[in-house]
């Protein structure tokens, strides 16, 4: 076979990681593998470049202006669609196309013209949208319909003059409903029944858990507790990229205010501003890349807490299980999906007493009643191994 990925980025987050265990796969496989992206550089055989610093910039600027995101990048597109075309890809495996570096209207004018076979794995929901990645903050359903006046118009991918959702959402509806030969797939069943209510119903819809590398994320002891004079301390944790409202940040710190002495709350992926104004019982660390070190404070808290208010499938769910700590959750997107009733606590979205209830019961358990519970379901639903095999399989069954 040879396969094409697209991606905002290539062994970057959690998608970049996603396509590039893919691709080592089936270059392992003896088949032809290639990647196009947008941000970053990398120096390998088989990826191609897909957009520069000026044209992002320009794109992020005309996105910012005139609500146009996704229709700018043309001469980058062009030029990526020139390479490709030479290269006699049986399988198109798209990912984030949207990211401020590739025209969608020419790649699926492309693509109908091309007739080969398409999958499409939804990582959010901008693709149906006309305007947004995420609405189940705010409890948006005009994407059911027909969006306009968007509500999200100041969210990524933010725009602070022009509204343009109403074009934009008729623009996907006519691109991204014009290929005959489209499978998508979705890591969670809650956006699989999201994608079943939106104008991309009529497509072959699959669901796919997102893996991790459980040779990386797995129980290890370290000095960590040690490191911060935690030793007879219940921890708490929680890990973003971006800590913003949706992901439940000011939870954390109406939390701090009830939790007992012993408590106190680990938090990743801070920033500056965020690490000046935190409690004294709330420990912010910022922003990492180390997985090392990811594992090492997973590995020896005593709960992770997710009061995400909009997910589609949290992957620190996740890298918490495979580390052998419960998590608790709201319920909501995929988030619940992850757990079941021996390795954590699902809790009604947005339910402050009800969250700290259940860290309660989860402290009363102690972490190693949850402990091989967590491990095994990672082993059994969420090894990146398992991801890359359904794909694998996919690719055979649509060729």
């Amino acid at each position: 076979m040879n396969v094409l990925q697209i991606n905002t980025v290539f062994k970057q987050g959690s998608t970049g990681y996603i396509v590039y265990n893919i691709h080592q796969k089936l270059l392992s496989l003896n088949h032809k593998s290639f990647a196009g992206y947008g941000r970053g550089i990398w120096q390998e055989d088989n990826l191609i470049k897909i957009s520069n610093k000026l044209d992002m910039y320009i794109h992020g600027i005309g996105t910012r202006i005139f609500d146009k995101h996704g229709l700018y990048s043309k001469k980058a597109t062009q030029e990526f669609l020139k390479k490709i075309d030479k290269l006699d890809i049986d399988i198109f495996h798209l990912h984030n196309i949207h990211g401020y570096y590739l025209n969608y209207p020419l790649l699926f004018e492309y693509l109908k013209n091309k007739q080969k076979p398409v999958i499409w794995t939804l990582h959010d929901c901008w693709a149906f949208t006309g305007h947004c990645s995420h609405y189940d903050y705010i409890g948006c359903d005009k994407w059911q319909n027909e969006c306009y006046k968007c509500p999200q118009k100041s969210r990524y991918p933010a725009s602070f003059i022009f509204d343009n959702s109403l074009e934009n959402f008729r623009l996907k509806k006519k691109y991204f409903t014009s290929l005959d030969n489209l499978i998508i797939v979705t890591p969670s069943n809650w956006l699989a029944n999201e994608v079943q209510k939106s104008f991309l119903a009529k497509y072959d819809i699959r669901v796919i858990y997102n893996g991790i590398d459980l040779n990386v994320f797995k129980p290890v002891k370290s000095d960590f507790r040690k490191k911060y004079n935690l030793e007879d301390k219940f921890l708490i944790l929680g890990v973003a990229n971006v800590w913003e409202e949706r992901k439940g940040f000011d939870y954390f710190i109406e939390l701090s205010h009830i939790l007992k002495s012993n408590e106190v709350i680990i938090l990743v992926g801070l920033n500056d501003k965020q690490l000046q104004k935190l409690p004294k019982n709330i420990i912010g660390i910022k922003r990492t890349q180390n997985q090392k070190e990811l594992v090492q404070i997973y590995s020896n808290v005593d709960v992770f807490v997710n009061p995400t208010l909009e997910d589609n499938f949290p992957t620190t769910n996740l890298e918490s299980l495979a580390c052998g700590t419960p998590v608790v959750t709201f319920d909501s997107g995929g988030s619940s999906e992850t757990i079941d009733e021996n390795c954590g606590k699902v809790v009604e979205k947005g339910d402050l007493d009800k969250l700290y209830k259940a860290i309660g019961e989860v402290k009363k358990n102690g972490k190693d009643f949850y402990r091989n519970h967590c491990i095994d379901r990672a082993k059994k639903y969420f090894d990146k191994e398992m991801m890359i095999e359904k794909y694998v399989k996919l690719y055979k069954e649509i060729v």
